[in-house]
């Protein structure tokens, strides 16, 4: 695999992404249209690892990063690219640098529509669409009474919702709900002594994304979804889902939060989304590149 990749008169070198200054990653992102803040990637960069693309002054061409989980499974994401190296072959090179690291590993993705060709070229199949629902919050329609008790949930007791979690994510990703926690807030749904949904939100880009949201069905969803966007009310608020249809859905369109780009969740390997009967499902998820 070659650790080097020419872009027009200058070569490119991967570089591991803790040791690039967080102020050029966060010009990187906002080249390519991107909300990310200095401090999300620094939080990024505490759950997973990542290279960076750079030339022989330190100047930052790309980025891309992997979340493992376990041994044999990862998501990945923070694939960038500026115009210029993706027009000479960056983004793929990258691409294969973090196949070589995860090697043995499945993963997941979430491809936007200008990367989804290399993907498929890549051998990643298509899974399910993402749907961005973001907007400054309106009124919370009515949503009737609570199934249960929706409490907050304090960080250094978000261990409750490990178990239930992975039933619905497919895999144990426990250490990163354990890191999102620390910086976010968090509510649980009990019903009859046991966790019926949970639902974190935390600061991002322009405002707080709601995820993830966790949860035995549309109703429950909606509950954890509603306990976050009240404390929101007049603020941006994003909540990415794979709900394109049905309660859950509708209720985000009349909160206001309308779908305003969309991904293609992808996957190598084993397939990532294979929901098991009785099982709770991802309602929202953590972000495009945790899933």
């Amino acid at each position: 695999m070659a650790k080097s990749v020419r872009v027009k008169s200058f070569d490119l070198v991967a570089q591991d992404i803790d040791e690039i200054d967080v102020d050029l990653l966060h010009a990187l992102s906002i080249g390519v249209g991107w909300p990310h803040r200095p401090a999300d990637w620094d939080f990024l960069r505490r759950v997973g690892e990542g290279i960076v693309a750079v030339d022989g002054i330190g100047r930052v061409f790309g980025s891309a990063m992997w979340f493992p989980h376990g041994t044999d499974f990862a998501t990945v994401g923070l694939v960038i690219t500026t115009p210029r190296a993706q027009a000479n072959g960056a983004g793929r090179w990258l691409m294969e640098q973090v196949l070589e690291r995860c090697d043995g590993r499945n993963l997941s993705l979430n491809a936007t529509k200008v990367a989804y060709p290399l993907y498929v070229s890549l051998d990643f199949q298509t899974e399910a669409t993402v749907y961005m629902r973001q907007g400054s919050l309106c009124d919370s329609p009515d949503i009737g009474p609570v199934d249960g008790t929706l409490t907050a949930l304090p960080a250094d007791h978000i261990d409750a919702v490990f178990g239930f979690d992975a039933r619905a994510f497919g895999t144990d990703r426990a250490r990163q709900l354990a890191l999102l926690a620390e910086i976010s807030v968090s509510c649980v749904l009990m019903r009859d002594g046991d966790v019926a949904g949970y639902a974190m939100r935390h600061e991002f880009g322009r405002g707080h994304v709601i995820g993830p949201i966790v949860a035995q069905n549309d109703q429950d969803a909606i509950q954890l979804a509603a306990w976050h966007l009240r404390a929101l009310k007049g603020g941006h608020a994003r909540i990415d889902t794979r709900q394109a249809q049905g309660a859950f859905a509708d209720f985000l369109n009349r909160c206001g939060l309308g779908t305003t780009e969309t991904v293609i969740t992808m996957s190598k390997g084993r397939p990532f989304l294979t929901p098991t009967a009785d099982a709770p499902s991802v309602y929202g998820l953590a972000g495009h590149a945790l899933s």
